[in-house]
């Protein structure tokens, strides 16, 4: 356990923003910046990553500062302190996500521990999964981790939701690869082979031929847009769809938003501890008619935050990430 003096508390502090930056965000945009001032830490939103086209609302980006929260969080109670978490506590301020606060805390316990070490082995997915099934267990475990923080999990059995949500998926691809802003926003999160910059997609974190997944196929984006970057697709894999699954919210907010890139994070920490992969479709989500639709006919009413797939694969893409200076004030 870390020391409680002064010195201690900064290591902490400077190890709790080295873990967020780990975070997943929308193509890797990164859209946060952290202030960091004695025992405390200042979540922001960094608005110049927002993406314009497909999140003009933020909530896209304030979904990847909770995911990046949450890292902050664990991390803390790794070193055995206690976060002491306000989300959004100056109205004047939009920009200010979080504050938290380092308290005095406990040993952390093995379920902390299991988390916070898979927070620079977790990586996105972006093509099919083996043909072997997730454990039920599992799934029921995966539920269980995002019900604190405020996220409902659920897991789509049914083939006819299944369906509607890969023709979804496939039908917003298809609109936005024909829409000249959407895809040139998408091209600048792209990074090209031998890229120097620590943001975006690498060629490492993709397919150069995206494959159908089977039974049902959910669209990848196009990074590549027509230049041959990317990794060979791997024989060894079935292109399972896998284990496809909505996250969503009662609520639609900005607290809502933040609280679901919580509960996203904790259960991919947890997934990424067993070995299962998570591969995301937000193309849908990024249509508000479509969004709507899913929230009535697919959630139940409830807010849609993320479609996502789930799988065990053979290896997993590299990613890349910014130096703590960068994002550090």
């Amino acid at each position: 356990m870390n020391s409680r003096t002064s010195e201690g508390i900064a290591q902490a502090v400077k190890a709790a923003v080295e873990a967020a930056l780990w975070a997943p965000s929308i193509h890797n945009t990164q859209p946060w910046s952290f202030g960091v001032s004695g025992d405390e830490i200042c979540l922001r939103a960094d608005p110049d990553r927002k993406l314009r086209v497909s999140d003009p609302t933020g909530r896209q980006m304030t979904i990847s500062c909770g995911a990046a929260l949450f890292n902050v969080r664990v991390t803390l109670q790794a070193l055995g302190y206690e976060p002491e978490v306000r989300r959004f506590p100056d109205p004047e301020r939009p920009l200010l996500l979080a504050r938290i606060r380092v308290r005095p805390g406990h040993e952390p316990d093995e379920h902390i521990r299991l988390l916070h070490a898979e927070i620079e082995r977790r990586r996105t997915h972006r093509s099919g999964f083996t043909a072997l099934p997730v454990p039920d267990r599992l799934v029921d475990a995966l539920v269980a981790e995002a019900e604190p923080e405020g996220g409902r999990l659920t897991p789509i059995t049914s083939e006819a939701a299944t369906r509607v949500l890969a023709a979804l998926t496939g039908a917003a691809q298809d609109v936005q690869s024909e829409d000249r802003q959407f895809v040139l926003e998408l091209m600048r999160w792209a990074r090209p082979p031998g890229s120097s910059r620590r943001d975006g997609v690498p060629p490492g974190g993709y397919p150069n031929d995206p494959r159908r997944t089977y039974p049902q196929h959910f669209a990848q984006r196009d990074y590549a847009r027509g230049h041959e970057w990317g990794q060979a697709p791997d024989e060894r894999l079935s292109a399972s769809t896998g284990l496809v699954a909505l996250l969503s919210t009662g609520g639609d907010d900005r607290e809502d938003w933040l609280r679901a890139g919580e509960a996203l994070q904790r259960m991919l920490l947890h997934a990424s501890a067993y070995g299962l992969s998570v591969a995301f479709h937000t193309q849908a989500l990024e249509m508000p008619e479509l969004r709507e639709f899913i929230c009535t006919h697919v959630c139940s009413g409830e807010s849609p935050q993320m479609i996502m797939r789930l799988g065990f694969v053979i290896d997993e893409g590299g990613s890349v990430r910014r130096a703590a200076s960068e994002v550090m004030e």
